[in-house]
């Protein structure tokens, strides 16, 4: 057994060797260099809409080989979202692009100079955008899943319920149709969520009849809602809007929502009766727990992001 195990690496020593001489340069892999996903072309600064003459822009990460599906990132914290935000988590992403899922960065308009329900408008523009130009990004358009944390996952639990979602305008009406460009005449529907820890039911936040802009550990949120001044009566009706739980139905994307055990921010209780609720309409819904998880977690990050994009894979097929 030696004495072969030996024959072997005299055989190899000899093979580089004589690589080595004939080329006048060490090769590392003599026989077969292995496979290595090719870098997804980055595509920057893609203008997808406008508010009050500042450019709202998504950068695209566009795969060497795109399977036709399309996944959004929301790119928001507090409702607050900013170009730096692409560089930070850029590196990610490739979870996504070395299975052909095209990947678009949505940076939205921020709170508090635009308040949460503006923002919403920002996202549901964001997909419209993308799917009137589905074809330049080798997409379908019946194809596009969204994704996010925190604020971000509840823009992405907004457009997987409907919240927010704008009618599609009749055309018949010249007065309508004079303000719209295109993009306005396609939907803002997606097929599939995926997100991380989201405030889901704000007029229900942590315990029955607890409204979010009423919990102090969310107090520096408050201003996002421009709640001042209002009556209760008012903030109920405008939590109630802008909760995805209140909107859930039988038409909801397929969602899945990794969620921390000791979330300081966002209780648990959210993601738990909102996945309870989405099973029991009969959509396809999962809920990761991560135990000890807080509102955001380092230790299963990389396989977390792998099990997102298997979902995208799974229900955007």
């Amino acid at each position: 057994m030696k004495t072969s195990i030996w024959r072997f690496l005299l055989v190899l020593i000899g093979l580089t060797s004589t690589l080595v001489s004939f080329t006048g340069r060490f090769v590392l892999w003599p026989l077969a260099q292995p496979e290595v996903a090719d870098e997804p072309t980055h595509i920057r600064d893609v203008i997808y809409g406008h508010k009050f003459g500042t450019a709202l822009t998504m950068d695209v990460l566009k795969p060497a080989k795109p399977n036709g599906i399309g996944v959004i990132f929301t790119l928001s914290g507090g409702w607050h979202s900013d170009i730096s935000m692409i560089e930070k988590r850029r590196k990610h992403f490739h979870y996504f692009t070395d299975r052909g899922q095209t990947v678009f960065l949505v940076i939205h308009s921020s709170a508090p100079k635009f308040q949460v329900s503006e923002v919403l408008q920002d996202i549901h523009r964001a997909v419209r955008f993308i799917r009137f130009h589905a074809a330049e990004y080798s997409v379908n358009p019946n194809r596009l899943g969204i994704s996010g944390m925190s604020s971000g996952g509840h823009l992405s639990l907004c457009l997987g319920t409907g919240v927010g979602r704008p009618r599609l305008p009749d055309t018949t009406q010249k007065s309508s149709a004079a303000t719209l460009d295109s993009v306005d005449l396609v939907s803002s529907r997606v097929q599939a969520v995926a997100c991380f820890f989201p405030p889901a039911d704000l007029a229900n936040f942590g315990n029955p009849g607890r409204l979010f802009v009423e919990c102090d550990t969310v107090r520096r949120y408050w201003p996002q809602f421009g709640v001042d001044g209002k009556s209760r009566a008012e903030k109920l009706r405008l939590m109630a809007s802008l909760s995805p739980f209140m909107a859930i139905a039988s038409d909801t994307a397929p969602t899945l929502i990794l969620h921390g055990t000791v979330d300081p921010i966002v209780p648990l209780e959210q993601s738990e009766r909102f996945i309870d609720k989405l099973k029991k309409t009969g959509v396809p819904a999962q809920l990761i727990v991560h135990q000890g998880g807080g509102h955001g977690w380092d230790e299963t990050w990389e396989s977390d992001l792998d099990v997102l994009a298997g979902w995208f894979e799974k229900y955007l097929r």
